[in-house]
């Protein structure tokens, strides 16, 4: 069974495999919705080790990293889904929704949580649509890119 862990990132070991992860899985998302500047594939790992985002990686039996989220409290009570990321070779294992149930249990607290992705990624909208998020607005970001936000009711008072 996998685990979730949080991650290290000033450990060298861990921050090569989360740069490696981030590469390959938005580099698949830039050839879906047709935009190559997606940040994650601008950063270097010198950047990444520096960021104030908290991750969490999601680890099979043999400590391989199968995927990782990202996350950050941008407002009080608000947690933002900053990245989404699963392995090539984990697509379609549920891994990124055991990431997300993880989160909303990690952060129960939360009063909103809220997540952005390509329009066009339609397997991350079919994701978030499924646990519960729902579309709160779309933005271009570059000509012919959108971006759809999604907000999920966290606690109830």
């Amino acid at each position: 069974m996998d685990t979730i862990v949080k991650l290290n990132l000033q450990d060298e070991i861990t921050l090569d495999e989360l740069w490696s992860l981030q590469h390959k899985a938005y580099r698949l998302e830039a050839e879906i919705i047709g935009f190559r500047d997606i940040p994650p594939l601008l950063e270097t790992r010198d950047m990444l080790s520096r960021v104030k985002e908290d991750f969490y990686g999601c680890l099979d039996d043999n400590e391989e990293l199968m995927g990782a989220v990202a996350v950050m409290e941008e407002a009080p009570g608000k947690l933002t889904v900053t990245r989404m990321m699963v392995s090539p070779d984990h697509f379609r294992q549920g891994v990124a929704g055991r990431m997300l149930e993880f989160i909303f249990a990690r952060y129960a607290e939360m009063e909103q949580f809220i997540v952005s992705t390509g329009k066009l990624n339609v397997p991350a909208v079919t994701l978030y649509t499924k646990h519960g998020f729902i579309p709160a607005g779309v933005e271009e970001v570059a000509p012919g890119v959108e971006l759809i936000e999604f907000h999920k009711s966290g606690k109830i008072e």
